[in-house]
């Protein structure tokens, strides 16, 4: 058996999370338009300011192209043949878990998401939220003692406006991409986190997104605020029934870190990535964006990438904060007919800030797999450094992997440094393995394993663990 056949065997796991939740659903008119948007907003309860905000973004969109350079060969999206808020009947004001519907408790404990805090993990939140809205969220009383703010977007909005209204849009401006523009109008719910002055955040805070409706998409926005000398752990998870035709989600998630305030975002992203022949899974076009506005503020954002059919995202750091830090810590699997175009941007203003990129692009069946990132270090960023490095694994002879680094410097004094390499398993690595007795697949599942070490050692032991077993279930089949 040559290691191609082996390896062409390994991806064909079964999507273990594509079950569909039979409950009844309360949708709104497909298509898109200012009548649509003003429902949303009236079914939300909004503020005028929101509204406001939500129909300028949808001016700008109408006046915007949709994105074409990453080339991502999709098939053009009908927007007025998506809906754009589905929610479970009779969800709203649930003053307890014990009146969710028994079947929307049974889907997250299936998924591995217990909502009951005595089932949960005691050092771990979660806002669980199911196609358009959020269904509970946990341990909000406990964080609340010591001043945290954790909860639903549209729960924010009516009892914290003035943050709301503050911050909204403040990293992520509604012109700033087609999709960007696009959720700013029509958003529907999403996790908002505030960590006072001073305060070590508790808990590991978690988010956890379920589509279930197949004509519905997915428009979550997620906004984290830490204050002076806090921090916080941020974890988010995805998943979505296998359909055989295509869902949108793009979702915008807004880091703000002031002085000496530490983020880390960590994202295990396992929505369903179609077929085998690359019919159905989820296009997930999400904008990501942090702001080191404070002096030695950070944000990491370390993630995991295994699912959707296509991806397009590029967390990002603005660095303004002097002696400011931005990481990025990247696993993106594809495999089958997988599409994914991921990286990062380094923006350098501050004086002595650094930024450190590991990113790790592992490609099988016939997917493509590209790393696209900007360093950009600004003219007053005296001392600025940065550290990137890009690995590209191969497995099998159809896949594809491509590395666009783009290098910007106005400052004499800094330092940039660029390191990249593209590798494949061997047969001869394999035959080593095999020899001392370790089978096809454990021995790709180690090497694979080994080869993203860098970037699960940065991820919370929770997801870690989830993110290994991951790559080895999606693994599965590639080796025959």
């Amino acid at each position: 058996m040559t290691s191609n056949k082996t390896i062409s065997q390994v991806l064909e796991k079964s999507y273990q999370y594509g079950f569909l939740t039979d409950i009844e659903s309360e949708k709104i008119p497909k298509g898109i338009n200012e009548e649509i948007i003003q429902l949303i907003s009236r079914k939300k309860n909004e503020p005028s300011f929101l509204l406001d905000f939500r129909l300028k973004a949808f001016q700008k969109w109408k006046s915007m192209e949709e994105p074409k350079w990453a080339d991502l060969g999709y098939p053009a999206i009908d927007y007025q043949d998506i809906i754009y808020y589905a929610a479970p009947k009779n969800i709203e004001k649930k003053n307890s878990l014990d009146e969710v519907d028994p079947k929307i408790l049974e889907t997250f404990d299936k998924l591995g998401i217990p909502l009951t805090e005595q089932k949960r993990l005691s050092n771990v939140a979660v806002d669980a939220i199911f196609d358009s809205v959020s269904i509970a969220t946990t341990f909000k009383k406990k964080l609340g003692e010591v001043g945290v703010i954790f909860c639903s977007i549209s729960e924010a909005v009516q009892n914290h406006p003035d943050l709301i209204q503050k911050y909204l849009g403040s990293v992520v401006p509604i012109n700033d991409n087609y999709f960007a523009a696009l959720n700013s109008a029509v958003f529907s719910d999403g996790s908002f986190v505030y960590i006072p002055k001073g305060i070590e955040c508790p808990m590991e805070l978690s988010s956890y997104f379920r589509i279930n409706s197949g004509d519905t998409g997915q428009f979550e926005r997620t906004l984290i605020i830490a204050e002076e000398k806090s921090s916080v752990s941020y974890l988010e998870g995805c998943t979505a029934p296998m359909f055989d035709t295509n869902t949108l989600h793009a979702a915008v998630v807004e880091l703000i870190a002031l002085d000496e305030a530490t983020i880390k975002y960590s994202t295990v992203q396992n929505w369903y990535a179609g077929d085998k022949n690359g019919i159905g899974g989820i296009y997930n076009f999400v904008t990501k964006r942090g702001r080191c506005k404070g002096k030695k503020s950070k944000i990491s954002w370390s993630q995991v990438e295994t699912g959707s059919s296509i991806t397009w995202k590029y967390p990002s750091c603005i660095l303004e904060g002097e002696n400011s830090i931005g990481e990025f810590y990247s696993v993106a699997l594809t495999n089958n007919k997988q599409i994914a175009d991921t990286g990062t941007k380094m923006i350098h203003i501050g004086k002595g800030s650094k930024s450190t990129i590991i990113s790790k692009g592992i490609s099988a069946g016939n997917s493509k797999n590209s790393y696209r990132g900007l360093v950009h270090i600004g003219n007053k960023a005296e001392g600025a450094k940065n550290y990137s490095q890009c690995d590209s694994l191969l497995i099998g002879s159809k896949a594809k992997a491509n590395t666009y680094p783009y290098i910007h410097s106005y400052q004499k004094n800094s330092s940039i440094e660029h390191e990249a390499s593209t590798s494949k398993i061997s047969e001869e690595q394999l035959f080593y393995l095999k020899s001392r007795g370790i089978d096809s697949e454990e021995a790709i599942s180690m090497m694979v394993s080994g080869f993203c070490r860098d970037v699960f050692n940065e991820l919370p032991m929770e997801f870690a663990s989830e993110a290994d077993s991951l790559l080895g279930l999606k693994l599965e089949g590639t080796v025959g």
